[in-house]
């Protein structure tokens, strides 16, 4: 079965295990895999299995969810991805892709970087990932606005000025009755 691990300092080692089942990735403890990091949403994302492929789905988190440095809605996730919620990165691994040698790890690194631009991280040449992101450094990290806290403070503003209107209007008009 595949399996999710962390790799992000605090919470690395830490894995789930993939089943048939939805899972759902979060910060709160209803979630299916847990994980207590203030930069992952109460909910962050749901994982699945589509046949032989791993869908990650995200649950319209505030600070989003990244394969590869690429915002996503929606997508399959494959062994040597890197997937990113908030400021915690995760790895696919598979039973299928045994773990490389260190020799040839290192093998596949200069390859890598004789051969140009690398296309992903590659099952077993983890080690040349980063472990954490900087806050600073990470341009998908941004508060979500919230339309809806905006409309009820306006309308309070609104029914309130109302309010004081109608005070004061009350105030004058039982000014002008007693004189």
């Amino acid at each position: 079965m595949p399996k999710l691990v962390v790799l992000s300092d605090g919470h690395a080692g830490r894995s789930y295990e993939l089943t048939t089942e939805k899972v759902t990735i979060g910060r709160v403890e209803d979630n299916t895999f847990q994980i207590a990091e203030a930069s992952i949403s109460s909910h962050h994302c749901e994982v699945f299995l589509r046949g032989s492929d791993v869908v990650i789905k995200d649950l319209n988190s505030t600070n989003g969810t990244f394969i590869n440095g690429d915002k996503i809605s929606e997508s399959v996730l494959k062994p040597g991805q890197t997937l990113r919620l908030g400021q915690v990165d995760l790895k696919l691994d598979t039973p299928a892709a045994p773990a490389a040698a260190p020799a040839a790890t290192a093998a596949a690194a200069k390859k890598s970087v004789e051969s140009g631009p690398s296309q992903g991280v590659r099952l077993g040449e983890s080690e040349s990932v980063p472990k954490s992101v900087a806050l600073d450094k990470n341009p998908g990290f941004a508060k979500k606005s919230n339309k809806a806290n905006l409309i009820f403070i306006g309308v309070g503003v609104i029914l309130a000025l109302a309010i004081i209107i109608f005070i004061v209007l009350s105030v004058l008009r039982f000014g002008e009755i007693g004189q």
